[in-house]
C-alpha cells in the first residue's frame, strides 16, 4: 500500500492529520489596520515619502486586507520613541533610521550607515546577497521586532556650517547635529554632538542652539531650508555614504500575519529601498545647482579632516566590539564591502572617470 492510501484508510493516518491540523499556526482573520509610527516629521522630503510608500504598497498588494496607517513623529509618539513603542506593542511597526537606536545596540548603526562604511550599492550587496538581512533579523528579534531595509538616501552631504572648515581643529567645541556612530566619531574630534530629530533641526540651527548640521543631501536639505541660515555646504561626508532606512514590525504582530502578508511586507520594503534611492539621486543634482545659484558655497573637506575622521571612525568602530553580535555584524559588513568594492571601482569607477573625461 502506498503512503497516500495508507493515510486515507488508517486510523493512525486520521490521528496524524488531526495532529497536523492542530499544529498549524493560527493567523489573525479579516481586515486589519496596522499603525506605523515614524521618526520623520510629516512631509519631510524623501524620508517620510519612503514610509508612506511602504504603507501604500502593503495596503494595495493585500487588497486592503492590511491597511497601514502612517503616523508622523509626534502624532502618536516622539521621533525617538518609535522603537520602544513597537517593542512594547503600543504601535505595530515603525519606519525610521536604525542608527537612532544605537543606545539599544550599537550594531543597529550598520543598517543605516557607519562612518567610512558602505555606499548604497555596497549596502544592498551585503543585505540581499551576503547575509545582511539575516543579521538584521537576528538583531531585531532580540528586541521582539522583525526588520527590513525600506529606503536609502544615497551618499549624504558633510553638512552645513557657519564658517569654513580648514582643519580638524575647527571641530573642537563645535555644536553639531550628527546621529549614530558617525556622531560618536565626530565627538572624538572635540565636537559637541547633538542628536536631534529631523523636524527640529531647522529651528535649532536658526536659534544658534547648534553651530552646524548634517541632514541628507541637496534636495532634502533645500526643502528643509538650511540655505536660509548658512551658506557653507560640504557635499561629501564620512558618516553616511549610503544611508539605509528601515521598517520594523512587532514580532508577535508579524508572526500573526499569513505567510503571504509577511512576504508582501518584505517585498514592499525592498521595492521602497530602490525607489527611495532613485528619488534622492534623481533630485539632488538640480537641487545642488539651485543652492549654488542662491549663493551657497559648495566645499569639500581638506585631506587633514578626512584623515582625522578616518582615525576617529576606526577608533569608534573598534571600540564598540563586544565579542558577540556586534562583532559578527561588523565583520560581515566589512568583508562584504571589501569583496564588492574592488570590482565596482575597476568597472564602474573606471568607466565614469573615462566617460566624464571624454564627454566633458
Amino acid at each position: 500500500m502506498d503512503r497516500r492510501s495508507f493515510l486515507k484508510t488508517s486510523a493512525l493516518g486520521g490521528s496524524a492529520a488531526a495532529a497536523t491540523a492542530l499544529a498549524a499556526p493560527a493567523y489573525a482573520q479579516g481586515k486589519r489596520t496596522l499603525t506605523m509610527v515614524t521618526t520623520w516629521g510629516r512631509g519631510l522630503a524623501g524620508v517620510f515619502d519612503a514610509a508612506q510608500r511602504v504603507a501604500d504598497s502593503v495596503t494595495a498588494m493585500t487588497d486592503g486586507q492590511l491597511t497601514v496607517e502612517v503616523k508622523a513623529a509626534g502624532e502618536l509618539v516622539g521621533a525617538f520613541e518609535v522603537f520602544d513603542a513597537v517593542t512594547a506593542g503600543q504601535a505595530d511597526m515603525y519606519h525610521g533610521a536604525d542608527y537612532y537606536f544605537v543606545g539599544q545596540h550599537p550594531a543597529f548603526a550598520f543598517f543605516t550607515a557607519v562612518p567610512f562604511g558602505m555606499t548604497a550599492q555596497e549596502l544592498a550587496n551585503w543585505y540581499y546577497m551576503d547575509g545582511g538581512m539575516e543579521l538584521h533579523h537576528e538583531l531585531g528579534e532580540l528586541f521582539g521586532i522583525k526588520s527590513f531595509l525600506a529606503g536609502n538616501t544615497g551618499a549624504q552631504a558633510g553638512g552645513w556650517f557657519r564658517k569654513e572648515i580648514a582643519g580638524p581643529e575647527d571641530f573642537n567645541g563645535l555644536k553639531f547635529r550628527m546621529p549614530g556612530l558617525g556622531g560618536e566619531a565626530l565627538g572624538k574630534l572635540g565636537a559637541s554632538v547633538q542628536n536631534l530629530p529631523g523636524s527640529e533641526v531647522y529651528q535649532a540651527l536658526a536659534s544658534g542652539a547648534i553651530d552646524g548640521t548634517e541632514w541628507i543631501g541637496p534636495w532634502a536639505d533645500e526643502k528643509a531650508g538650511f540655505q536660509e541660515i548658512t551658506k557653507f555646504y560640504y557635499t561629501a561626508g564620512f558618516h553616511e555614504p549610503g544611508a539605509g532606512l528601515s521598517v520594523a514590525t512587532n514580532l508577535e504582530v508579524f508572526n500573526s500575519l499569513t505567510p503571504a502578508q509577511q512576504k508582501i511586507i518584505e517585498i514592499a520594503c525592498a521595492e521602497t529601498h530602490q525607489w527611495n534611492l532613485a528619488q534622492f539621486l534623481a533630485n539632488n543634482g538640480a537641487a545642488l545647482q539651485r543652492l549654488q545659484s542662491a549663493g551657497v558655497k559648495v566645499l569639500s573637506f581638506p585631506d587633514s579632516v578626512w584623515d582625522a575622521m578616518g582615525n576617529a571612525a576606526k577608533e569608534t568602530l573598534e571600540g564598540n566590539r563586544d565579542g558577540d553580535l556586534y562583532d559578527k555584524i561588523y565583520d560581515s559588513a566589512f568583508a562584504s564591502m571589501r569583496s564588492s568594492s574592488g570590482w565596482i571601482e575597476a568597472s564602474e569607477g573606471t568607466y565614469r572617470a573615462q566617460r566624464d573625461r571624454v564627454l566633458g
